[in-house]
Formats: structure tokens, sequence, C-alpha cells
């Protein structure tokens, strides 16, 4: 018996009850006629209910006892109705009641129809071990229903539809999709993988298995991520359309409870993942490679090779260069084997989203193929292949990455802006990309892996200090300020700060843990004896009082301060003056005041003409200079007297290039300016040019610096987010400002007026740097044990095995996955079927 049958019954039996008192209303109305025909009728009942229980349970229930006689009771009601009182409804009840319970007690549900809608075979792994547990329970019937789903065109409509119930594995038997009918099945638990409905911009399930339109049809709905992950989540799966209508929200451990809206926090099953069933399974059980594998892959280190959505769209172009480098690269080993997995939807992304490059990847893909470079796979079980290889390369936001790291296989992750081998000095790109903030010291840098160098004489000749985070990357934190006779590391992934006395850790100060996810701050900066935290994530500005400790959290005007333009989280420019701290709207004119002492907060509006929002924010001691995310209107703006001036008259040839995606624009055309005498001097972030500006006449020009100033990075090795910015003036009369060049990583001292400059030597020592290098090593809390590609570590030193610090531990790596999964042994599935089932009171 099911729930939903029993709850038929008693549904019947209630209308039974209702009969009996319409029987009872007309009898006393004396409409026998009537009374003989509801007594019938109520008969013709109870022969269906006893036929209906028989054919679930069989013959001899104690239910179908109760049912013969309430049917012998009617049917002598009916011979005796003219002569009797109405003391019969009563008997009528009575007997009803016992019907009643014994539905209740004899015929509790001990049977559940169970089904599984996935649409894309190479996700099965998702729902396959709660289907496995499904399946062996004899309390169960399990079907698997694969449903269809269409590609979506450019302009969003439905495209080609797919069906991939052929390409299930052989051993799980199949319902075609047109046979089940929910509607009249009503299984009591649905299971499905995809979140989205109709809020996916690549594809859509057919409309008749959105989440809402499944849930009439089913007591328990239960949704289990598609994807596994390293500890990370994406921003996209907070909230999704899934979520509210499942009764269940299978969570990979209960840390990354928080990663989700809290609106569905009572929903988390924190059990694990069954994908990590699966290839725990298969792994220890390898499959024999198909029969065109074989010969590439023997004697051989197969490597597999993964490429992303998330690395195809976060650019394109040179997510396409770096597929052709990593073929370049394994042609010249011999004793390797390239085994190219693209992401099952890759092809359809780029068609609905990036249709330009279409033509280039299909070449890409013939070339590898026709060339014979290595291994093509495009099987829809990918737990079979990941049990065929040796290791795995390719991007970290992906759940690929997970499942070589849940079972031990060596993770090497790529870097997409390198395409080349590296030269001599390449290593500065990654070393040197993070420092020489306006609002820094700059004895003191935070490289790449958060390790803390120092400069004992001030002169940029950096030695190493220590480790900041246990991570060997992550970018806890971001730079370093000092206040009196101490230095604070302040974070930017991390919830600390780091206090630094006499060159030595003397405590950390721990925030509250607000959120899980990287991106906890923007930036710090100092206002007297206060410092504060600019958030990113982190629901509130942070007030630390360095004399007496005190920390104060501002969370009454975040909406002033962030900000979303085309899906991009902002966060507007920020400084101090006089006492305050100022932080800009990134999309509009309003401006947050906190006057550092109070802590009182004032939202104003500068009056601004422009409104496109502020992306820095810089003092020139009077005035608050305002350079804009969009467009090239630069506001000068005096908070006491509230006088505005907006400078837009900028050489024609001024252009903006969105560096990430090559497109002409104008967003962010300027970054930290320099203040001297009448002028304003614009660095480029994203534009074209050098900026000379009068403040006082309105007039500017192209400036040419007096050094090379490059027009593009040096190659993948060096960062790219921005070309450079003016740092800090170094004489009293601001003549000569420190400029900071990322695309070369070159600090100068540049002479404004007589237009000269001093190129700073920026060392460090490479053998200590080496030294400190971590090959292999707990990466961070969102990507748990892997080597990262870079000037030290290259992929063509991980396929000789010449790795620059820790070698590969799969003892340490599998270890370190225990921390973000539960039921890691392979047992998730057992433990959601149980769980469900329980719930169900399925026993």
């Amino acid at each position: 018996m099911r729930k939903h049958q029993q709850e038929q019954l008693q549904n019947l039996v209630t209308t039974l009850y209702e009969a009996t008192d319409e029987i009872k209303r007309q009898f006393k109305q004396k409409n026998i006629p009537t009374v003989i025909n509801l007594l019938s009728d109520c008969q013709d009942a109870a022969v269906y209910i006893g036929e209906f229980i028989e054919d679930l349970e069989g013959e001899g229930t104690r239910t179908v006892e109760l049912l013969t006689a309430y049917h012998t009771s009617l049917y002598n009601i009916a011979v005796k109705i003219e002569k009797i009182n109405g003391s019969f409804i009563a008997q009528l009840k009575k007997e009803l009641r016992m019907i009643e319970n014994s539905v209740k007690n004899e015929l509790k549900p001990n049977k559940l129809e169970v089904v599984f809608f996935p649409y894309k075979a190479s996700m099965w792994d998702s729902l396959e071990s709660v289907w496995m547990a499904a399946n062996e329970d004899e309390q169960c019937e399990a079907y698997v229903v694969p449903i269809p789903y269409f590609d979506r065109n450019p302009d969003g409509s439905f495209g080609d539809i797919h069906y991939e119930g052929g390409d299930m594995p052989e051993y799980v038997p199949v319902t075609h999709y047109e046979s089940y009918d929910i509607s009249i099945r009503r299984p009591d638990v649905v299971y499905i993988h995809n979140p989205y409905d109709d809020y996916n911009s690549v594809t859509s399930v057919d409309p008749r298995f959105y989440s809402q339109e499944l849930k009439e049809y089913t007591e328990t709905l239960v949704y289990i991520p598609y994807y596994s992950t390293s500890g990370g989540m994406a921003e996209g799966q907070k909230s999704c359309s899934a979520y509210y209508h499942a009764d269940y929200i299978v969570t990979q451990s209960e840390k990354q409870r928080n990663f989700f809206d809290s609106t569905f926090s009572k929903k988390m099953l924190p059990l694990g993942s069954p994908k990590f069933d699966r290839v725990i399974r298969i792994c220890n059980n390898p499959p024999a490679p198909p029969t065109a594998w074989k010969a590439k892959m023997a004697g051989k280190k197969n490597y597999f090779f993964n490429t992303s959505i998330n690395g195809l769209l976060s650019n394109t172009e040179v997510f396409l260069k770096k597929i052709q480098y990593v073929f370049n690269v394994f042609a010249v080993h011999d004793n390797v084997c390239l085994l190219w997995r693209p992401h099952p939807l890759l092809e359809s992304t780029l068609d609905s989203m990036r249709p330009e490059y279409k033509q280039i990847y299909s070449l890409l893909k013939r070339f590898f193929i026709e060339n014979d470079i290595g291994i093509y796979d495009d099987t829809p079980d990918i737990t079979s292949t990941i049990a065929l290889c040796d290791a795995y390369i390719g991007d970290s936001g992906t759940s690929v990455v997970s499942l070589f790291g849940i079972v031990g296989k060596p993770i090497f992750i790529l870097d997409n802006n390198i395409n080349s081998a590296p030269d001599e000095d390449d290593w500065r790109g990654a070393i040197i990309s993070r420092i020489f903030n306006v609002y820094s010291d700059d004895r003191w840098l935070i490289t790449r892996g958060d390790k803390l160098y120092y400069s004992p004489d001030n002169n940029y000749k950096y030695q190493y200090m220590c480790d900041l985070s246990d991570y060997a990357y992550g970018d806890y934190y971001s730079y370093a300020l000092t206040v009196g006779d101490r230095t604070y590391i302040c974070p930017k992934n991390a919830q600390d700060i780091i206090v630094f006395y006499e060159n030595k850790i003397s405590k950390r100060i721990r925030l509250k843990r607000c959120t899980e996810r990287p991106g906890s701050f923007d930036g710090a900066i100092s206002c007297g004896k206060f410092i504060f935290l600019i958030p990113r994530l982190y629901p509130a500005i942070v007030r630390y009082n360095t004399e007496n400790g005190e920390i104060h959290y501002f969370d009454t005007n975040l909406d002033v301060i962030n900000g979303k333009k085309n899906g991009e989280h902002l966060v507007g420019g920020y400084c101090v003056q006089n006492g305050y701290l100022f932080i800009a709207s990134p999309v509009s004119n309003h401006v947050l005041a906190i006057e550092a002492q109070s802590g009182k907060e004032q939202v104003l509006t500068t009056g601004a003409n422009n409104t496109f929002g502020c992306m820095a924010l810089s003092s020139d001691g009077t005035n608050l200079w305002f350079l804009p995310f969009s467009g090239t209107a630069v506001t000068c703006w005096n908070p006491k007297s509230g006088e505005i001036r907006e400078y837009s008259d900028f050489p024609e040839n001024l252009k903006c290039r969105n560096i990430h995606f090559g497109f002409e624009c104008m967003d962010r055309p300027f970054s930290r300016p320099a203040f001297s005498g009448d002028y304003v001097y614009l660095a480029p972030y994203w534009s074209n040019m050098y900026i000379k500006l009068n403040r006082v006449t309105g007039e500017s020009a192209e400036w040419e610096p007096p050094f090379d100033a490059p027009d593009a990075i040096k190659n993948g090795y060096y960062a790219s987010w921005c070309k450079s910015w003016f740092v800090y003036p170094t004489d009293e009369d601001n003549k000569c400002y420190h400029l900071f060049s990322l695309y070369d990583t070159k600090l100068y001292n540049v002479d404004l007026e007589n237009s000269k400059y001093e190129e700073i030597k920026i060392e460090f020592d490479n053998n200590e740097l080496k030294a400190n290098e971590p090959g292999f090593r707990r990466n961070s809390e969102w990507l748990q044990y892997c080597c990262e590609e870079n000037a030290f570590n290259t992929l063509s030193d991980f396929l000789e095995g010449d790795i620059t610090g820790n070698n590969f531990n799969k003892e340490y790596q599998i270890k370190a996955y225990e921390e973000i999964a539960a039921n890691n042994d392979g047992s998730c599935g057992e433990k959601i079927h149980k769980f469900i089932k329980e719930q169900l009171n399925i026993n």
C-alpha cells in the first residue's frame, strides 16, 4: 500500500460519512426512495473499496471483512427502511469508524513509488546511487524516466529537442516519458537534478517537467545538484527556481548550508553527493577502456583535459588559445596521452551565447581529431573516463575537479591566460600584481599564496617573513596598513585582521563569520586610529578601533555602496577626508559618509548629472574626485560646500576596451589620479591614454608618460585587470608621484612637472620564492588540494614530474576532501533514500 493509495481510501471513507449524513437528512424528510438510492450507492462504494484493497493487498484483510459487514448492514437497512426509526444512522457511523481505523492501522503505507527525472545522461551520476538504493529496496518501485530538453536559440526561444534515454547505462531500466503519466501515477517521491526550470539561457527541460509542475503530483520533490564541488559554490546556485518548489535540497556538506539563500535553510539535507558515490565505486573497479582508446592509452600516463562552460564564457578568445596551447604542449611529450572531454553543453553554449566563436572552436576540434593528438571523449559516462585517467588538468570551477579530488588523483589547475612557456622573469607577473595601493604600507607585501614579504630598509627589496594562512592560495588577505607602532594585515577573502608587532604576528582579530564564499572585502582604509574594511559580500562595513580593540559593524546602508550592472557585483570607490570615510555608489550619484569617531552615517547626493556610478574615489584634501564606472564624466565635489564641477571634455580619440573580453566600450576609463597644482593626471584603467586635466579651465589633453607604457600585457603570466594607477606623492609639493604599471609590473617615480621618471627596482630572491612555492598543497576553502599552473610550475613541468614545491600526496588530498563531503565513503545515496523513507513514515 502506497501513501497516496491509503489517502484515497481515507477520502472514500470520508465520502461515505458524508453520504450517511445525507441519508439522515433525507430520512427525516421521509424521502424514502432517495434514501434507498443512497444506501445502494454506499453498497457500490463498499464493493469498490473492497476490490481496490484486495487488488493491492490480496484477500483476508480485516478492513475488507468490516466492509463486507457494512455492506450487509446497508442491505438490511434498505429492506426494512419503511419500518425502522433513525437509530440505524448511529450504527452505520459506528461501522464506518471501525473501517476508518482499520484503514489507518492495518493498511499502513509500506510501499513507495519513486521516480527519477534525469535530462542529461552525462549527469545521471548525480542521481544514480539514490536510484540504486531505491531499486534494491523491496518496499520501493523505482522508475527512471529521462526527460527531453531543448537548446535555446540566441533569442531565448526553444531550438532543437534532445532525448538521451538511449544513452543511459545499460543496467538502468528506462521508462519513456510519454509512458509515465505523473498526474495518474502520483509518485511518492520525485528526484530531479535540474534546478533552473525556465531560467537557463542555454537549455531548458520540457516545460511539463518544470519543478512547479512536478510538485503538483508528488508529496515529496527532492532536488539533488547536478554538480559537486571542491568547497565553493557559484553565486548563481544561491537561489534557483526549483528550490522554491522542492521539499528537500541535498547539499554536499553542512558547510554548504550558508552558501544558499537563508530562505531555503530548512530544506537542506547535508548528506553528501551521489556523484562521489559513483566515482568511488567505479574507480575501485575500473572498466576496460573502449577498443578505440586502448592503443593510445597503453603504457602512458593519461591526462583528463576538461574545458568548462565557465572558462568559455569568462573570456572566449583566451579560452580557445589555451586549448591550442595544451594541444601543442602534449604534442611534444611522447609518454603521455591527452584525453579531451569538453563540457557536454559547451557547443550548445557557443551556439546560444558566443556564436561568433563557434567556427574557431570547430576548427580546433577537427584539428584535434584529424591529427590524432589524443582521445576525444564524448561518451555519456564521465565516471568511467575518470577511472581510466591518471590526472586532471583544466579549470578550477567545475565539478570534475572534486571527482578527481575525492578519489585521490592529481589535480593541476590551468591558468587560461597562459599560452606560452615562461621567460626567466615572468614570475614577476603573479608575485608583483597586488601591491602598491594608495592606502597600503609598501614595506609589507602580500604575494600570491598569502605569503608576507617585508622590505626592512623600505627600499623595495623584499624578503620572506611568514605565511599568513594555512592554505597555499586563496587570496585571504589584501594589503597592510600601519597605524602607530603596529601593522594590520587586512582581509580580502578572510574574515579576520592580523596584527603585526615587532615583526611578528601578535594576534588575530576575529570578525563575525558571515559568508562562506570568497570575496568578503573589497579593500581597507585607515582614518586616524580606525581601520575600515570595505565589504563586497560581507554584510557590513567594519570599523576597528586600533586603540581599544572595539569592532563596530555598519550594516544599514549597504545598498548605497553596492550595486549590479550586467550581472556584475560592483562596489563603489572610497577614500577618507577630514575625519570622514566616504564610499560612493557604483550605480548612482549617492555617497555614504561615515564620521569615523562617532560612527554617524549620512547618505548624501552629489547632485552630479553623471549617475553611472563611481569606481574610484580620491581626495585632493578639499574636494572628492569621482571616477566613473561608465562614460568619461569625472566629477569634482566639495562635500562641505556642496560645490560641484563635472569634467567631460576629453580628447575625441579617448576610447576604452574591455580587458577581459576585448570589445570596445566606455567603461572604467580611469584609475587613481595624481593631483599636482592646477592639474589632475588621470591614469588609464581601460582607456587608451593618460589624461592631463586642468581643473581650473576644464581643458584636457593626452599626457605622454616619460616611460614606455605598454599597450598590452607582456604575456599570460601577467595580470590584466587594469593598466596602471598613481600611488601617492613622493614630495611635499605633489610634483612627483609613484606610478605602478600593472601590465609589466613596474614601479616608477614620475616627475609630473618636468616629465621625467626613475624606475624603482622591485627585488626578490628568486631562490627564496621557489623555496616558498607550494606545489601540491591545501589550496583554499574553495579548492581543497591541487597544484596551480604558473611560471614556476608549467604544464610541461607537470607532465615531466618536475614540480617546484611539494610533490603530490594522495593521502593528503583525500583527507582534505573529507572536510567538504559528508558520507564520502560512498554511502550518500543510501542515506538520502533512508531519510526520505523515514519522513514518509515507511518502515
